[in-house]
């Protein structure tokens, strides 16, 4: 078994605390930003930011799909942390300034591999697959927060 990263980021014309707003509202604006790969998405509890609990199935691959249950907590005022109850993923979402009404931010994933040959080819193949899922999240945030 071995950890598996997988981290994106962008950088928006927008300033860091409308974007970090955008992406801690997991009731309107998180369900407008998320792909195809995404079903069954439901806010069970809270909804903005720390607290929130949250379900969605991840259609990982062809034939693998993850059952999610992230409870969220902010660290900083620039983190949101979701944490899986069905599995050893984390998602980390930070925002922070990139210049003059700009925002960065970065998504990492990580989560307890496989061993084997087949660890292998998780921690080969499975964080490019979760970092264009999350590139396709991020782009659309550049519509919600523009």
């Amino acid at each position: 078994m071995g950890q598996v990263h997988a981290s994106t980021e962008r950088v928006y014309q927008a300033a860091p605390k409308r974007v970090y707003e955008a992406l801690a509202d997991y009731t309107v604006t998180r369900p407008k930003l998320l792909p195809a790969q995404y079903s069954e998405y439901e806010v069970r509890a809270g909804g903005t930011g720390a607290g929130t609990q949250v379900h969605w199935k991840l259609q990982a691959t062809e034939k693998r799909v993850r059952d999610c249950l992230f409870t969220v907590t902010e660290p900083s005022p620039e983190k949101l942390v979701e944490t899986d109850a069905n599995s050893s993923m984390v998602i980390t979402w930070t925002v922070s300034s990139a210049g003059e009404n700009q925002a960065k931010v970065v998504v990492e994933a990580t989560w307890q591999g496989a061993g084997g040959i087949g660890g292998f080819f998780e921690r080969t193949f499975a964080p490019k697959g979760l970092n264009r899922i999350h590139d396709a999240i991020l782009a659309r945030l550049a519509d919600e927060v523009a």
